[in-house]
């Protein structure tokens, strides 16, 4: 598992308590690509958290950039989320 995985994993955990956290590094697609010139990655991720339930899918995908935080900005170029409550998924 790469470094930036173990820190967005651990970011994830510690900010929004995920019941199922899968994190995919994509940048291998993305090879050329002009925003992955500078090194950051392209990643998907796809988390299951109570603290979800009754949130938009916008506060949502400002919960999972806010727990990142300065990995938007020092690892992370694309992020692709699937964020939903646990009971969504039934």
């Amino acid at each position: 598992m790469s470094d930036r995985i173990s820190a967005i994993r651990a970011r994830l955990e510690d900010g929004l308590a995920p019941v199922l956290l899968e994190i995919t590094d994509d940048s291998h697609k993305h090879v050329g690509h002009e925003g992955a010139r500078d090194g950051r990655g392209h990643f998907s991720v796809r988390i299951r958290s109570p603290i979800f339930h009754g949130m938009s899918p916008l506060a949502r995908h400002r919960a999972v950039y806010a727990a990142l935080a300065e990995l938007m900005q020092t690892d992370i170029h694309a992020l692709a989320i699937d964020a939903r409550a646990p009971e969504e998924d039934a």
